[in-house]
C-alpha cells in the first residue's frame, strides 16, 4: 500500500432513518470527534433488506436527514442508495464509494455496537470488513468492550483509540466508547402511533416535519369504512409520490 496518498478520513453513516433521531446524531458526532473525520456522509437506505418497506417514503427520509445535518460543516446527505432500486446492502454501498475513488483505508463505516453485534449475518461477511474501517460506537445496553467476547473471531481486528496513521493500515474495527441517546426509530414510530410526544428524540426541524406531514400518525377508519394508510403525506413530499 502506498503511503503517499492523502490522509482522507471519510465517515459513512448508513441506515433506514425512518426517522433519523438523536441516537444517529450521537453516533456521527462520536465518530467525527474520535477519528477527526473530514467528511461524514449520511446515507439513507432505499430498500432496507431487513424490512419489507419503510413507513415514510424515501423523499421524507432524505428530507429529514438533510434537516438534521443542516449547519454541520462536515456532514452531507448522500442519495447514493436512493438512486438504486436494489436492496441497500452495505457491501454494495462501500463498493460504490470505491468506484468514486475512495480507498478502503480512507473510509470509516459508522455503526452502533448493537447493530455490529450481528455483523456475521450481513451479506458478504467477512469480506465487507476489508472494504472500510468499521467505527463501532457504544449504544445503551451494548458496550463496545463486550464485542471481543461476543465476536471472538473478529477480536484480533478490534482496536481502541488512539490509533495513529489509520490511513496506512488495512481496515480494522475501531471501538469507540461514547454515550449515545437511548432512542430508536421503532420507539419513535410507536410513540407517534399512540399520540405521544417525541420532543427531544429528533431534531426540532424533523419533529416539525413529521407533525406537518402526519408521518407515523395513528391510522383511523374514515366514514367509508376504509383507513387513512393511503394518506399521500406518508408517501410523497410536496406532491411527489
Amino acid at each position: 500500500m502506498s503511503t503517499n496518498l492523502p490522509a482522507r478520513r471519510i465517515g459513512i453513516l448508513g441506515g433506514t432513518f425512518d426517522p433519523i433521531h438523536r441516537g444517529h446524531i450521537d453516533l456521527g458526532e462520536a465518530a467525527e470527534a474520535a477519528l477527526g473525520l473530514m467528511r461524514l456522509f449520511v446515507v439513507p437506505a432505499h430498500v432496507p433488506p431487513h424490512r419489507p418497506r419503510t413507513d415514510a417514503s424515501s423523499f421524507h427520509r432524505f428530507a429529514m436527514a438533510a434537516m438534521t445535518v443542516s449547519g454541520r460543516t462536515a456532514w452531507r446527505v448522500s442519495d447514493i442508495e436512493l438512486r438504486h432500486a436494489a436492496p441497500s446492502y452495505t457491501t454494495t454501498t462501500l463498493q460504490m464509494f470505491h468506484e468514486r475513488g475512495y480507498k478502503p483505508w480512507e473510509l470509516f463505516f459508522v455503526i452502533g455496537a448493537d447493530a455490529f453485534a450481528d455483523i456475521e449475518s450481513w451479506r458478504d461477511y467477512p469480506g465487507l470488513l476489508d472494504a472500510a474501517h468499521f467505527a463501532v460506537v457504544s449504544r445503551p445496553g451494548h458496550a463496545v468492550r463486550a464485542l471481543p467476547e461476543r465476536l471472538p473471531l473478529l477480536a484480533p481486528r478490534m482496536v481502541r483509540l488512539p490509533v495513529e496513521r489509520l490511513h496506512e493500515i488495512d481496515p480494522v474495527i475501531v471501538l469507540i466508547d461514547a454515550p449515545t441517546a437511548d432512542v430508536s426509530s421503532t420507539a419513535i414510530r410507536q410513540r407517534r402511533a399512540k399520540g405521544e410526544p417525541i420532543t427531544g428524540l429528533v431534531d426540532l426541524r424533523v419533529q416539525q416535519h413529521i407533525e406537518q406531514h402526519g408521518l407515523y400518525a395513528p391510522i383511523f377508519p374514515d366514514r367509508r369504512g376504509t383507513d387513512n394508510a393511503s394518506n399521500p403525506a406518508a408517501g410523497g413530499l410536496h406532491g411527489q409520490n
